[in-house]
């Protein structure tokens, strides 16, 4: 097991995103990502009436190193910062199993 080396980016959007981010993760240096899937709170538009919007979490794990500029690219592709875009925010790992230093990017 390796400790301290990497670092999880978890990234929350709308149904139907989950591509474009794996995508910009791994233009940015992230080896892959995993896909779950989720629902967000109701929305309650008039009483009675409710919506349970669809999500995509995506789990990127990244060195340390990378996490900075994996973040950044997903943040400004998605446009995280404006309203009802997304979510990412990034998580350390203690230890990770599963993970060859010594593979490229390209091994993944």
């Amino acid at each position: 097991m390796e400790s301290n080396q990497h670092k999880l980016i978890i990234t929350i959007v709308g149904k139907g995103k989950h591509g474009r981010v794996v995508d910009i993760a791994h233009k940015a240096g992230a080896p892959g990502g995993t896909v779950l899937t989720g629902h967000g709170a109701a929305v309650r538009l008039f009483p009675g009436i409710h919506i349970d919007p669809e999500k995509e979490i995506i789990l990127t794990v990244v060195g340390a190193d990378k996490v900075e500029k994996v973040l950044k690219a997903i943040s400004d592709e998605m446009e995280l910062d404006s309203p009802n875009k997304g979510l990412a925010f990034v998580l350390p790992l203690d230890y990770v199993a599963g993970i060859s230093q010594d593979l490229d990017i390209e091994d993944y």
